[in-house]
């Protein structure tokens, strides 16, 4: 196997970069320039288009379509029949019939040379992310794009290049960094309940054997075909993203290095053996992905953050998001009440005893619970938020503000999927995490520790 992400996916790389090249940080072309702190132009109303109508772009396009000033003016899929129903489901909810397009792989190119696009959401399987960013930035479109934004060092690169040379903003889709929880532990991290941050802990730890071996919920089976060509960490950033928010990871520290481990691929052929009837196309399949990888990522400053990844074996769901200082600490996923969380820190608490999250939550909330939680509630999956995530996504092209969420973000979060391949293939050695910003990651700036604004009037 490669030092890429896959083994026997379809190739997307760009022409010319290696792998090996691409771990180390490429020149800009000239006239080439950052895109740290260059705010969206102002939208009236944001017309949105959506690549990809499966579980998740379906559900994602009855979010946009409730946020104000925001429409969607045309969906795509490459089963045109899920282009209609979901065509259909918006005139029933009273929202104006958008364009539809599918029935090809590339239906999503003529799509994209319409000229009543603003934001191309694109929620495929994750071999076609790489591409179809791409394609919509150089169409002249902002994009935001499902986990991950690609799975290869060289994609990643190519990524913020392109972004940088279209003035386009491309983000990930990081619905987790704007859990009401996760913003709490930043807006606390920020303000030094922690004392000085030293270590974070976050992952994505959910039993999927069921949808895995599912033959209608992913779509020709391509979530599970990974686990048959890829050693990789495919899915850490809902955990890793919000502990690096917390620890200023762009904006005042950057990660350097990252080393992972990886368990047997044990869960999915048992799984297979015990339920999955003889017979079944999956029979056929060989499981080469660990069944838990971890990744120890080390920053400049001194701080290490532990990224999990495991889909394949009986557990509860948990992203951990624990996040540890001088002063105390964190725990989501603890169980000890409604919101999920413990916390211990100095001067409040002592013998060695947790406290409940739930006070401190409502201490913490971000600005953007409080103004639009029930309206989360309403509209956004995964408590709300789905929804929290496409209104400020809105809220900043309308407004005309910097994203708190940039493509050198979006490439850090994803980058420990092709590395965790690299370090796995020698031994589990420390490799070079690169730095997106080139550079820039040294200042202080605004992220998703964002000021309270308005969303403009409608």
């Amino acid at each position: 196997m490669g030092v890429g992400a896959t083994a026997s996916a379809p190739a997307l790389a760009v022409p010319g970069r290696t792998e090996a090249a691409a771990a180390l940080e490429p020149r800009r072309r000239p006239g080439q320039t950052s895109m740290i702190n260059v705010p969206y132009e102002p939208h009236r109303t944001v017309r949105v288009a959506i690549i990809g109508l499966g579980n998740r772009g379906n559900g994602m396009t009855k979010g946009w379509s409730a946020v104000p000033g925001c429409t969607v003016t045309a969906v795509c899929d490459i089963r045109a029949d899920r282009a209609k129903r979901v065509a259909d489901d918006l005139v029933k909810a009273g929202k104006p019939r958008p364009a539809e397009f599918g029935g090809s792989a590339d239906s999503y190119a003529e799509m994209l040379k319409r000229d009543d696009i603003d934001l191309v959401y694109i929620a495929t399987p994750w071999e076609f992310h790489y591409a179809q960013g791409r394609a919509a930035l150089l169409a002249g479109k902002h994009v935001i794009v499902e986990l991950p934004i690609a799975t290869r060092l060289d994609e990643l690169w190519d990524l913020v290049d392109t972004c940088e040379q279209t003035r386009r903003h491309l983000m990930l889709a990081e619905n987790c960094s704007y859990g009401r929880s996760e913003l709490a532990m930043l807006k606390m991290a920020h303000e030094g309940v922690f004392g000085d941050v030293t270590n974070g802990h976050g992952g994505y730890l959910h039993d999927l054997r069921a949808l895995l071996f599912s033959d209608t919920y992913y779509t020709d089976s391509w979530r599970r075909l990974w686990h048959t060509r890829s050693i990789a960490s495919f899915y850490p950033m809902h955990g890793l993203a919000p502990v690096a928010a917390a620890m200023d990871i762009n904006r005042g520290d950057r990660m350097t290095t990252l080393r992972a481990t990886a368990t047997a691929a044990k869960g999915l052929a048992d799984y297979r053996e015990r339920f999955v009837p003889e017979g079944h196309p999956s029979w056929k399949e060989t499981y080469i992905n660990g069944d838990l990888i971890t990744c120890m990522i080390e920053t400049a400053n001194g701080r290490t953050i532990r990224a999990e990844h495991e889909v394949s074996s009986p557990r509860p769901y948990s992203r951990i998001n624990s996040l540890a200082g001088s002063r105390g600490l964190f725990e989501d996923y603890a169980g000890t009440s409604s919101t999920g969380g413990r916390v211990y820190f100095e001067p409040d608490h002592g013998d060695d005893s947790w406290r409940d999250f739930a006070p401190y939550r409502k201490e913490f909330d971000h600005w953007l619970w409080k103004k639009i939680g029930d309206d989360a509630a309403n509209n956004g999956g995964h408590g709300g938020m789905d929804y929290v995530l496409q209104w400020r996504t809105v809220q900043q092209m309308r407004a005309g503000l910097v994203p708190d969420i940039d493509v050198y973000d979006s490439a850090a979060w994803c980058a420990p999927v092709p590395l965790s391949v690299m370090s796995l293939e020698k031994g589990g050695k420390p490799v070079a995490f690169p730095d997106f910003t080139r550079g820039a990651w040294v200042n202080l700036r605004l992220g998703l520790d964002s000021r309270m604004t308005e969303m403009p009037p409608v």
